[in-house]
This record gives structure tokens, sequence and C-alpha cells, in this order.
């Protein structure tokens, strides 16, 4: 079978200004940043509510559109404030239909982002760091550098920015319900490790759970997390969204090397925070994120050692083969054994789906995912003049 690519280059500078980013904004912070520009503070909370709108549910980004404003409004808003999402720098499309957007923040930075179409939903996967501190040693973006997290403006940003090649905002006249429902899942597994990140991650995600914006049920986004315990209880708290667990080891030994921060928060107190986890935020269930490596951790012992190790937690196994990635130590496990593993599962009352790999010939594909401009500044950087 020959393998397809389309790849959309878009060169566009990043927009400067010292206006006021109003994507990314909390309702309270929206409502302060306006009172702020001369807003009188009893008018703040309808006019937070129009520009949400207009943001959130109906994808507008200049402020000449907003026509339940008045003109005057409109020209303080345009003179005071901005709507600015990342840019796209690269889009690539796969034979399977999944795409990988590279996009473009604040400082040329850049983060990778991947929409996966299904017969049931679309998932987007999004970024919430500049490459990644945990360096887990099957992940392909964890062996690049953390630069910095990424704002609220900026995850919530990559949401707004897939519904745009989607063409999924309403038209003029048409309801938010009026369209198919193209990004109906969102799965916080892209770059970096989101609880690292809490504040922006929760503000991101509140807005895209908005009823009068993007309205996504807390059950359509799914928060992945290697393990860092103390945020985890803040997470059911305060953003109450499905979790998922890289887990990947059933003995601490193994994890620490392939998920180093087990070293800091181990295998039992990992999962003496996960046993609260559901109860806590009114999930159904954990996922257990567990790829599969050959020889390291896909044993019949390792299988029958998981099960015995989540007994008590609503969970379901999501067992992923390895996508392998250039340079990697490690090779995916053979299918009849990752079948052998999830039937073990299966048995003990698991759900344990195998994961259908997606994107690979992208380089999309879960733990694959990492920025080239890094690699692409390299090739660029003129070679010091020879002695």
């Amino acid at each position: 079978m020959t393998i397809t690519q389309d790849v959309v280059t878009i060169p566009r500078k990043m927009p400067e200004s010292d206006k006021i980013n109003l994507v990314g904004l909390t309702r309270v912070q929206l409502s302060d940043a306006l009172i702020a520009a001369g807003t009188p503070e009893k008018q703040a909370k309808m006019r937070v509510g129009q520009i949400w709108q207009w943001i959130y549910q109906k994808g507008v980004r200049d402020f000449a559109s907003m026509t339940n404003l008045s003109k005057a409004y409109r020209a303080m808003l345009e003179q005071k404030f901005v709507i600015e999402i990342p840019e796209v720098v690269t889009k690539t499309v796969s034979a399977d239909g999944t795409r990988k957007y590279l996009v473009r923040i604040a400082g040329g930075h850049e983060v990778e982002v991947v929409y996966i179409p299904e017969t049931d939903r679309g998932t987007l996967c999004i970024s919430s760091q500049v490459g990644c501190t945990l360096t887990c040693s099957f992940c392909h973006t964890g062996t690049q550098r953390l630069v910095r997290n990424l704002t609220a403006a900026e995850i919530i940003g990559q949401v707004m920015m897939a519904r745009d090649d989607l063409d999924e905002w309403p038209e003029p006249g048409e309801g938010p319900a009026d369209r198919p429902r193209l990004v109906s899942n969102i799965v916080l597994m892209g770059m970096g490790e989101p609880l690292y990140n809490f504040e922006s991650v929760r503000d991101a995600m509140q807005i895209a759970m908005d009823p009068e914006g993007i309205c996504l049920s807390r059950r359509r986004i799914t928060l992945s997390t290697s393990g860092v315990v103390p945020e985890i209880a803040r997470t059911a708290q305060e953003i109450g969204c499905l979790l998922a667990v890289s887990f990947h080891a059933t003995q601490d030994e193994t994890r620490d090397k392939l998920v180093p921060i087990n070293k800091k928060w181990n295998i039992e107190t990992l999962l003496d925070a996960l046993r609260a986890y559901p109860k806590a935020s009114n999930s159904e269930r954990i996922t257990f994120e567990y790829v599969m490596l050959k020889g390291v951790n896909d044993s019949d012992e390792d299988a029958r050692r998981l099960v015995k190790l989540i007994r008590g937690i609503p969970a379901k196994i999501n067992l992923i083969p390895f996508n392998e990635w250039p340079g990697s130590p490690y090779e995916r496990s053979d299918w009849d054994r990752i079948e052998a593993f999830a039937e073990i599962v299966y048995r003990a009352g698991y759900a344990s789906p195998i994961r259908t790999p997606r994107g690979e010939d992208i380089m999309a594909a879960c733990g694959q995912l990492k920025s080239a401009s890094e690699r692409q500044r390299k090739v660029r950087a003129p070679r010091p003049a020879a002695e």
C-alpha cells in the first residue's frame, strides 16, 4: 500500500501587540479587564456573556462583527484588546485521515496538535507544555527539553485552531447545534505533563466546558498524567474531567526506567491517590494507559500483577502497541503477545481495548509527538568557518 501525505506550510509571523488577548481569560478575568477598560460594573456581566459567545460559540475574531454591541463599544474593544490563537505552521494529513498540526505560539516556540477522526467521534489531542520535563524513555516527546508552560490562551487556542481548520464554527444564522460536532472529544495527551501546568490547563478546560461557549461535557475531556500525585485531587475538584494515567509497568524497578517520575511517587502512592478520584470527580472510571514493549512489560506475569494492583478501582486498561520512532531503545510487542496480555486483563473483568495506531506515517501516533523546530533551527544554523 502506498502511503500518501498532504503537507501544507503556512509561513506567517506571529502578531506582536501590547493589547490584551481575550482568549484564555476566565469569566472573572474578562470582567476585570473590561471594567479596567471603562465598562461600567453594572454592565460587565452582560458584556462578558456577549463577548464570550462571540469568541467561543461563534468563532468570531474581529470585534466589528459583534453586532449586538454598539459601534462605540466595539471601537473601544478594538483599541484595547485582541482575539489571538496559535498559528498553524504546517498541517500534515495521514493516509488514515489523522491530521497533525505544528503550531507557533508566542516567542516563536512550536507545539504539535493531533486530530483523530473516527466513526463515532473526533478526538483532538492537545499539548500543555513546549517540550517535556519527564524524560519517559519510550516517549519521543520526552527526548525534547522543556522550554515553558503554555498559557490558558495557547491551550484553548489549539481547540479553536482545529475548529477553524475543520470549518466547525456555525455560519451566520446557524445555532451551535446546526453543524455536526467534529471536535467532540479533547485529550490532554500531547506534549508535556498537564499537571505540571495545572492552573492554565484548568482555566482552558473550564472554558471548553462552558455551556455558553465550546460546550463540551467534562466526560468528553480526558487528562493524561504520568502520576503527579499532589495534583490529582485538585483535578477532581477543580476540573472533574476523566483521568488517564500513563502506567506502563507493574513493578517500581521497571516503571522507574520507563516513567522516571515514579521515583518521586511510586506505584503504591499513585494508586492510593487514584482510588479516590472517580468518587471525588464523579467520573465513571480511570483509564490506565499501558504501552506494550517487547520483553519489557508484556509478560503474562505483568498482566496478572496489573489486575491485582488496580483491584477495587473502576478502570479500563488501554493497551497501546508501541509506536516506534527513530533511535528508540524499544520494540513493539508481538501481536499475539499483546492479545494474550489483553485476554488476561479481560478475564479479570476489565475492558482491555488495544488501541489502533493512528497517524504513524506522519509521526502523529501516541508517544511520537515532538516539535521539529529545534531540529530545523539546527539545520538552518550557519556552519562555523573552516580554520
